[in-house]
């Protein structure tokens, strides 16, 4: 099954997961969108994370499920069920620009009104963002 590595946003903690498909997911619910400040985007790793360098911090968010975070510069890294066979990954943090494909969202009911993913926004570029704020 191919892997991918992936890693926190200072360096400090690297991982590998290993996807079997390229399926991404949005989660909705409330407290995904209250730890990311959005709807969480994951791919499902179906074995258990490999971690290398610092070892990620861990949040038992419910009796059934934990989330795992960098220690020193706090990227979420991975949901995992405590009852195992299920981590899922941002797929922000892989350190590849595999082809993934958004096919499923979960919690619809708890999502906002506010947003949609095919709603038209505005579009800017990472330079049209630095412009802005500096």
């Amino acid at each position: 099954m191919p892997t991918h590595p992936g890693s926190c946003l200072c360096g400090a903690v690297r991982f590998t997961a290993t996807v079997e498909d390229d399926a991404v997911n949005a989660c909705h619910c409330s407290m995904c969108r209250k730890w990311t400040g959005g709807p969480l985007l994951v791919v499902h790793s179906t074995q258990p994370l490999t971690f290398s360098g610092t070892q990620p911090a861990v949040y038992d968010s419910s009796d059934w499920a934990q989330r795992g975070f960098c220690p020193t510069c706090g990227t979420h890294l991975f949901y995992r069920l405590k009852a195992g066979n299920f981590d899922a990954v941002p797929v922000g943090v892989l350190d590849s620009d595999h082809p993934w494909r958004f096919d499923l969202q979960i919690f619809v009911d708890e999502k906002p009104a506010w947003y949609c993913f095919s709603n038209p926004t505005q579009n800017m570029t990472g330079a049209e963002v630095m412009a802005q704020f500096s």
